[in-house]
């Protein structure tokens, strides 16, 4: 059984738990142009379904992540998140938008603090949300720990005391703390060996099936989104050129998809070749 058949069925029904609308970014030059980092991107996702977001260096799909987070506000275009546009939302209900939405980042070594252990990186989102109970942070941060697949132990470590591997696990564990309804993974495996890879790979679709997660993957492995996601998203400067189901993706038709494909290194040999 391949990871993308492990994955729920069927998605697309009923309304979207994220939709994108002709989402775009412009950041100014010093000549005075601007440079659109995003034009015109639009797609929806639904509760329980994995999308992946794929393109070279500079199409844009880290900008739309930061977007989405709110990490950067949008030049023009709308976010909604079950159904409520954000941005516009304030106080009570803005706080509940950022807690539905959390993020996993590409380098966990640059996203934690070196001088907190394991428990206070795990626990720290529920104490900035005011959730933590004083005396509660060793049995929250060994729960999530065990969530992930690690030893209680790892709670009294720092970050530098762990693999890379065990450092995103961390990662994926402090990002369900607040249990959110989607997780977006800015190439959250790209820095780790093929076989971590794999075995996180595997720890995500369980935890989706168990918790029916959303996902949202920012890749440049488009092998690896094929085995995780539902649909794929292709961009291109700046620009969604392609949608496609991640099961019919080699079916793809538009040539910088076609391009991406083709760049995947097979490893399987031929069958037959013959030398001369």
């Amino acid at each position: 059984m391949t990871l993308q058949t492990s994955l729920a069925a069927e998605a697309g029904v009923g309304t979207p738990i994220l939709e994108v609308k002709s989402l775009c970014k412009a950041f100014p030059l010093p000549n005075g142009g601007t440079l659109e980092a995003c034009k015109e991107v639009s797609w929806s996702l639904w509760r329980g379904e994995s999308l992946g977001i794929v393109g070279e260096s500079g199409c844009g799909k880290s900008t739309l992540m930061k977007m989405i987070m709110r990490m950067l506000e949008p030049t023009s275009g709308e976010i909604y998140l079950d159904g409520v546009r954000m941005g516009k939302a304030s106080g009570k209900e803005a706080r509940e938008q950022r807690r539905k939405i959390q993020m996993v980042f590409q380098d966990s070594s640059q996203a934690f603090d070196p001088r907190m252990t394991v428990a206070d990186i795990i626990c720290e989102p529920l104490y900035n949300f005011g959730l933590l109970k004083r005396g509660e942070t060793l049995a929250i941060a060994t729960r999530y720990l065990d969530m992930v697949g690690l030893d209680g132990s790892f709670a009294k470590r720092y970050p530098h005391e762990m693999s890379g591997g065990q450092r995103q696990r961390v990662a994926i564990a402090r990002a369900l703390v607040l249990e959110p309804d989607i997780i977006v993974f800015d190439e959250a495996t790209s820095a780790l060996d093929v076989s971590v890879q794999d075995a996180i790979a595997k720890l995500l679709v369980k935890l989706q099936k168990e918790k029916n997660l959303t996902y949202l993957f920012v890749a440049h492995d488009i092998a690896f989104i094929r085995s995780m996601c539902h649909r794929v998203v292709v961009m291109y400067y700046g620009e969604v050129v392609e949608e496609v189901a991640a099961k019919h993706l080699t079916e793809a038709k538009h040539p910088y998809t076609r391009k991406l494909l083709s760049a995947v290194f097979e490893v399987t040999p031929e069958r037959k070749r013959v030398v001369r």
